[in-house]
């Protein structure tokens, strides 16, 4: 039998010793803490020279690799001296490929996992293979070993750093004179009295990340609140380990320490065994030793949920202000519009247009039904439509990709554009080609709650009955038909009305829609016309996609009474004077999406836990993992309109609220529309004001 024994500057409350059978071979492993004490550990090497085929040292140092930097630690060569006639082993080649495959492992498994996480890594030398692995995903890297290493409130942002930081520290660090004036620094009074600020920043800097590489041990001072929803990468997790991170609402842990018998072990210890076993020096150990055993003993990394499955991945969202009317609620420009003549918001309103983006509100507590969580951040543009239509594309272009800039430094993994920044020059496609991160413009789910609110507006009416086949009993037009979003609709519409009407003033492409949409729902009624002037007063529901901003597209006068109008033209294709002139008819603008989970967030003009389509859309694809441009352009594809209905409805996306002109539609909207419809007369708002009141 071969003996492996395992000296340990950790605690000795963990000692323990097995017998297993190990590459063909039996092995005794024997566990000895030494509870920090270096001398002991001298001492003990001494006592087990004899007995052990090979040794490992656990909780010591490696001897780095950093960059191009060999770095030798004075106490690991120190316990290595000890016994110069055996096999001693830190563990730093198993332990290299099994931290570089924990990350490879846990972004194949569950996919996109780490792209753009905010990392944080404890001691940058001990996982420099790890932040390698990792930099393919992400360039939000920090390293804490100032702190660690020289009490400084100052982090590494990169791996060059770490490498140019490891290159100047090294002899400072492992010197045996600088270590002891290091030792009389960190006692000296002074130093004490700043080291509650250092931990203070280290604190905030654990709050502000994704993900953790550390020890556990390290942990151990940090709260729930700065672990929460927080990704660990680290080795031996225990049960009792795994209970503390539960407690702290830690979200997942990477586990890429090797099991033996039913507990984990350092990689000290399986290296010892396998140059036992092979009977040659750690040195003499070769990649495809490592591989061996890794394969035929099945070790892969652990992925970890300490609370049940749970998955936090992060949006961006850009809003602008939406009149110069909405600056004047925002401090301290509200005061300056208290005391200022109106010619001089007007000045304001230009001058906030140049200003950098900000973060408006934190988005927190979405929640899917699978399980998966987002976070987010309303990025604020200075922009009023009126300003971003009086200048440039390239004007707006460039402050969307200083937001997106500013989202890829807070972590964000897919950014959504709102109101009149999705419009601008191409919709998009720019932006996209040159944003360090995925963009959507959310149109394809604004498409869908449009229509979500104009079926459920139909049914809350009341006027128009469901048909035995599932389908509204009723008369549908699109304005537009042969548009991007116009052609969408129309799909969708000929699923889920009986007989819908195709208007475009393109004849050819009119009739191509109409073929294609027979292919796709065989038994459609579907008719086309060049314009609405035939079958306008018919219809139960219209919806206008034109892209003639400023032309008239319908008669509004010719509805018949009681008809649900959605405008999801954007601009708008129904003039606010327009929708004034028919109080008896329901003309929608879009489709608020109440978002699942405690949802917290600044005002954003809607109720609590509502979001604009376009804002659920950023967020669906984030509870999905899917960052990927999804809609951009002009060009909408309905299958995507359909795709992005569906994802959801899988993560808990119901139609919240039903907004017009003049904001939310509520009860007494639906009940004026129906008695006004009932009554069967068109009512004008002019007509209206005539009428005797009681």
């Amino acid at each position: 039998m071969k003996t492996v024994v395992s000296v340990s500057q950790g605690s000795s409350e963990y000692d323990y010793q097995l017998e297993t059978e190990f590459m063909g071979q039996a092995f005794r492993v024997i566990r000895i803490g030494t509870d920090g004490d270096l001398s002991r550990a001298e001492a003990i090497l001494e006592n087990v020279r004899e007995q052990a085929d090979a040794i490992g040292l656990s909780m010591v140092h490696d001897h780095y690799q950093v960059g191009r930097e060999q770095i030798e630690h004075p106490d690991t060569a120190r316990l290595e001296a000890c016994v110069p006639d055996k096999s001693v082993t830190t563990g730093a080649g198993l332990r290299r490929i099994l931290q570089e495959w924990a990350v490879r492992h846990t972004q194949s498994e569950l996919g996109h996992f780490f792209d753009n996480a905010r990392v944080l890594c404890f001691n940058g030398q001990a996982s420099y293979r790890i932040a390698l692995a990792l930099s393919e995903h992400t360039d939000n890297l920090r390293f804490a070993d100032p702190y660690t290493d020289f009490g400084l409130p100052r982090l590494l942002t990169s791996l060059g750093q770490v490498e140019r930081y490891t290159a100047i520290t090294a002899p400072l660090l492992y010197k045996p004179l600088a270590v002891r004036a290091l030792d009389a620094l960190i006692h000296n009074p002074l130093y004490r009295l700043g080291e509650g600020l250092v931990q203070g920043s280290l604190h905030q800097a654990v709050k502000q990340s994704h993900v953790l590489v550390a020890a556990v041990g390290e942990l151990a001072d940090f709260t729930q609140t700065e672990l929460d929803g927080k990704t660990v990468i680290t080795s031996r997790v225990t049960e009792q380990s795994l209970d503390w991170m539960r407690s702290r609402k830690v979200a997942m842990v990477v586990d890429y320490s090797p099991w033996l018998e039913g507990r984990p072990v350092g990689a000290n210890v399986m290296e010892a065994m396998i140059s036992a076993a092979l009977e040659r020096a750690p040195a003499q150990l070769a990649a495809n030793d490592f591989l061996d055993v890794i394969d035929r003993l099945g070790i892969e990394p652990r992925i970890l949920y300490p609370n049940g499955y749970r998955r936090v991945n992060r949006f961006a969202f850009v809003i602008h202000p939406l009149s110069q009317q909405y600056l004047t609620k925002t401090p301290p420009l509200d005061w300056i519009a208290s005391v200022s003549p109106p010619g001089v918001m007007n000045l304001v309103e230009k001058v906030v247009a140049y200003t950098p983006p900000f973060v408006y509100s934190h988005i927190e507590g979405v929640t899917s039904p699978t399980g998966d969580e987002a976070e987010g951040w309303l990025i604020t543009v200075g922009g009023t439509p009126r300003e971003i239509m009086s200048h440039s594309p390239e004007f707006t272009y460039s402050r969307l990709l200083s937001a997106a800039r500013l989202a890829k430094k807070l972590g964000a993994q897919i950014m959504g554009l709102g109101a009149f920044t999705k419009v601008v020059g191409d919709a998009g496609i720019t932006v996209a080609k040159r944003a360090p991160l995925p963009i959507t413009t959310g149109n394809s789910y604004s498409a869908s709650g449009a229509l979500w609110a104009a079926h459920d507006a139909v049914k809350r009416i009341g006027l128009v009955q469901v048909g035995p086949s599932g389908k509204m009993a009723g008369k549908a037009m699109v304005v537009g038909a042969t548009g991007a979003i116009g052609s969408v609709c129309a799909r969708l519409l000929a699923k889920a009305v009986d007989e819908i009407v195709l208007v475009s003033p393109e004849a050819a492409k009119l009739l191509a829609l109409k073929e294609s949409i027979l292919m796709e729902s065989p038994g459609a009624t579907v008719r086309v016309a060049a314009s609405t002037d035939r079958e306008l007063g018919a219809m139960d529901m219209v919806v206008t996609a034109t892209s003639g901003a400023g032309k008239r597209v319908l008669d509004i006068l010719k509805v018949k009474p009681g008809c649900v109008i959605t405008d999801v033209a954007r601009p708008l294709d129904i003039p606010a004077e327009d929708v004034a002139k028919r109080p008896d008819v329901l003309v929608i603008e879009s489709g608020e999406i109440r978002l699942p989970g405690d949802v917290h967030m600044k005002d954003i003009g809607l109720p609590r836990g509502i979001a604009y389509a376009c804002l659920a859309e950023t967020i669906v694809l984030a509870l999905e993992s899917r960052f990927e441009n999804f809609t951009l352009g002009r060009n909408i594809e309905w299958e995507k309109v359909r795709e992005i209905y569906k994802l959801g409805l899988r993560h808990g996306m119901t139609l919240a609220a039903i907004s017009g002109v003049n904001g939310v539609f509520g009860e007494e909207d639906f009940e004026r529309v129906r008695s006004l419809a009932r009554a069967g007369v068109p009512a004008s708002s002019e007509r209206l004001q005539s009428m005797p009141h009681g």
